[in-house]
């Protein structure tokens, strides 16, 4: 199979996993089976399609023309070869995680849970391999629809308010900005293409391009540059796995990478350097980076906490790549995946939280650790990988924003991510202390329930042995690999910083 072949397979394989799904909705085994093999389907496709990318190639293809000079089309690069292994990797992750959460909760409606998820996955392999503007523009419009149904998946009247929210902040902000940003790009450079250097280069003058930035960055929604958030904190309403789409395998990873794509390839990391009037964007992005850690504080809730810590992470991204520099965009890229997996190992451990003590608040968490080891192990490692200590992944990633601020002169961003990473330290580690190294308040422990000896003898319930009572064992195995992945990341970061060396004019 050609990696161009192989490029449309991992978009339409989804798809067609989604309507097998479907049709065995009455089997459940089946129907997870399925979800199973269509995930490790996805993942040996992308991999096929890495070795041309790795070698300086741009493997695509067109698929038609709307107008002439306007085609949908599809291409790897290294950016985009990077999202599609993170996301198509913690798919078949999340679908293990999911098989148990859904069984242990009882879920309803569980087969539209895995076809929409199959959907969404789709549509963020179609933005991965986008070759132009237009097209990721159509399959981030898929994106937010697929994934609307997973947002309002308990159907209370909380989540269908968290959903009016979500559409309404995503739909609002790509129509009125992001279409608008896109109409006006085709009319100045006369194409979409992501080309290296960018499109716009000498096209337009300083205060145009400046007003183009703001209506990229404020239409790409996804992205939750304040205050255009308020749809992330919103959207915890839904299951956990659905959590962990938002967080680390799809939504907010393609708003960041949107906005990259964007600063690389349309705009050009020297032109951006040169407009003079986007240090807006810097401090917008180091503003949000310090007052949603700071808010993170305030959150008793766990899912809420990590969601405003999600926040933050994300305009790490976004003022990485601002800066303009080579190590601004190599930092930006390593933290889509290092992120992902650190994140998502936090919203896993949260949903197995959950499950196994139907504790959601931190302060109710105390001496949780002892009865949840494994979980609160995993959780360790998440945390310290998204504080950014060695050995965990995101080490790396900080290390390179950082030397990008010390490259653009602009020392002050040092700062704001050492500010940040201790805040991370407060609002992360207390969970941990709380677990371990608290003693447990008889009067809140809900651990005993009267169900105990019944839930010991099935596994869908969780793990139990003597005192320690964990998740059930799907969930588990999912935070194993992803705590894994944290450590994995720290000593292959090599690799990424191969992948992307071309795009941002670095020696690999």
């Amino acid at each position: 199979m050609t990696p161009s072949t192989a490029i449309a397979f991992s978009i339409g394989l989804p798809v067609f996993g989604a309507f097998l799904i479907i049709l065995q909705d009455r089997y459940p085994n089946i129907r997870e089976a399925i979800t199973l093999v269509t995930a490790a389907s996805l993942i040996l496709l992308v991999m096929t399609i890495l070795p041309a990318v790795y070698a300086g190639g741009r493997p695509g293809f067109v698929a038609f023309e709307i107008l002439p000079g306007l085609p949908i089309a599809f291409e790897a690069e290294p950016l985009g070869m990077l999202f599609a292994l993170v996301a198509s990797g913690l798919w078949l992750v999340t679908s293990f995680y999911s098989i148990g959460y859904m069984r242990a909760h009882q879920e309803h409606k569980q087969t539209r849970f895995y076809a929409c998820f199959a959907v969404a996955i789709s549509s963020t392999m179609g933005i991965c391999f986008s070759g132009n503007m237009l097209t990721l523009f159509i399959f981030y419009e898929i994106l937010t629809l697929s994934t609307y149904p997973l947002v309002v998946h308990t159907e209370t009247p909380e989540a269908v308010k968290a959903g009016r929210t979500y559409l309404g902040i995503l739909i609002g902000t790509s129509i009125g900005f992001l279409l608008l940003a896109i109409l006006w790009t085709w009319s100045l450079a006369g194409t979409l293409d992501f080309k290296p250097g960018g499109i716009l280069g000498d096209k337009a003058e300083g205060p145009v391009l400046s007003l183009l930035l703001f209506l990229y960055m404020y239409g790409t929604g996804k992205a939750a540059l304040m205050p255009m958030h308020r749809w992330l904190p919103a959207a915890m309403v839904a299951p956990t796995p659905v959590s962990a789409l938002l967080h680390a395998v799809a939504v907010v990873k393609a708003g960041v990478f949107t906005v990259v794509k964007v600063i690389v390839y349309i705009f050009g990391i020297d032109t951006l350097a040169g407009i003079g009037h986007d240090d807006w964007l810097m401090y917008i992005a180091g503003f949000t980076v310090l007052a949603a850690s700071c808010v993170a504080l305030t959150k008793d809730n766990l899912k809420a906490r990590l969601a405003y810590s999600t926040v933050s992470q994300l305009s790490y991204i976004i003022l990485g790549v601002a800066l303009a520099s080579s190590f601004g965009v190599i930092g930006s890229g390593m933290h889509i995946a290092m992120h992902a997996v650190g994140k998502i190992t936090l919203f896993f451990c949260a949903g197995a939280i959950m499950v196994a003590s139907h504790k959601t608040e931190i302060s109710q968490m105390d001496g949780l650790g002892r009865v949840m080891p494994l979980t609160f192990a995993a959780f360790l490692i998440g945390s310290l990988s998204v504080i950014g200590v060695p050995p965990m992944g995101g080490s790396w990633s900080k290390w390179y924003l950082m030397l990008a601020a010390a490259d653009a002169k602009h020392v002050i961003f040092i700062f704001v991510f050492m500010a940040s990473s201790l805040l991370n330290i407060a609002y992360l580690m207390p969970v941990v202390a709380r677990g371990f190294f608290v003693k447990a308040n008889p009067e809140t422990d809900e651990h005993q329930d009267k169900h105990h000896d019944d839930r010991a003898h099935n596994p869908w319930h969780g793990v139990r042995f003597r005192n320690v009572r964990e998740a059930p064992p799907f969930c588990l195995f999912a935070m194993a690999i992803t705590s894994a992945g944290c450590i994995a990341l720290f000593f292959y970061a090599d690799k990424i910083f191969q992948l992307l060396a071309p795009i941002a004019g670095l020696k690999g």
